[in-house]
């Protein structure tokens, strides 16, 4: 048995600017050396063409191309 206690759980903290959990996560995979303030330029680069493009909520194009890459595990045979 432990004598330490437990843990508690962190959530993902959100992103400055679009308060997103979501953002916030996709930076983190693209931060590399640990250049954080360099993954959130590309990130936002990224947001602003995907606006200047579609005209739409560039979240909800984001959220759905990471929906279209995530595998289906409900599918499986």
């Amino acid at each position: 048995m432990s004598r330490r206690g437990t843990a508690e759980k962190r959530t993902a903290k959100s992103d400055p600017i679009f308060r997103n959990r979501l953002v916030n996560m996709v930076v983190n995979r693209i931060m590399k050396d640990e250049k954080k303030s360099l993954a959130y330029q590309i990130l936002y680069r990224a947001v602003k063409k995907i606006q200047q493009k579609t005209e739409t909520n560039p979240l909800l194009v984001l959220r759905q191309a990471i929906r279209r890459v995530t595998p289906n595990i409900g599918n499986r045979i």
